[in-house]
């Protein structure tokens, strides 16, 4: 008889410690992103020194949990800092801004 093992929340695999990257899964989870079976394997070969840098910062012991973690960052990305940077010069040198 197979074993059945119980699904943990999608934002619970293993919890980031930084209040930040748990707001991404959040983010993530609130957005439907984290939802649904999951069926896609991905695979990469990847430096082990990147690996375990990344896993020390987050907190995040699996390699599943740290490839979520790291596709939600991209998923959720706030896109407002390069709108900021492509604002450049928008403003006329010459506007009065009353200060």
């Amino acid at each position: 008889m197979p074993v059945k093992h119980k699904k943990k929340p999608a934002a619970s695999v293993s919890a980031p410690r930084s209040a930040r990257l748990q707001d991404v899964l959040t983010i993530a989870e609130a957005n439907g992103l984290l939802h649904g079976t999951r069926t896609k394997v991905l695979r990469g070969r990847m430096p082990k020194a990147l690996v375990a840098r990344a896993k020390s910062r987050t907190g995040i012991k699996s390699d599943t949990g740290l490839i979520q973690l790291a596709l939600a960052t991209l998923a959720v990305a706030d896109d407002y800092p390069e709108w900021l940077l492509s604002q450049k010069n928008s403003v006329p040198p010459d506007l009065d801004l009353e200060f």
